[in-house]
């Protein structure tokens, strides 16, 4: 199950790769006009939004360990 999941990402990761030619001209349109700015906050508002659920997930996460560890 393992290899045909990374087989499939690696897969579409290649056809990405193939793909890079036609996305420059996107790319410029989006920078000319400044709106390349616009995705690029999107884009950061989306990871800090994943870090800082993945840091409460792990704060909760050492808590409960902590409080199974007193318990024993």
């Amino acid at each position: 199950m393992k290899k045909t999941f990374f087989s499939l990402i690696f897969l579409m990761a290649a056809m990405q790769l193939f793909a890079q030619d036609n996305g420059v001209e996107m790319a410029d349109s989006l920078r000319s006009s400044g709106k390349i700015y616009v995705v690029v906050i999107c884009i950061v508002i989306i990871l800090v939004g994943l870090l800082a659920y993945l840091f409460s997930i792990d704060k909760r996460l050492k808590k409960i360990e902590k409080e199974s560890h007193n318990n024993k």
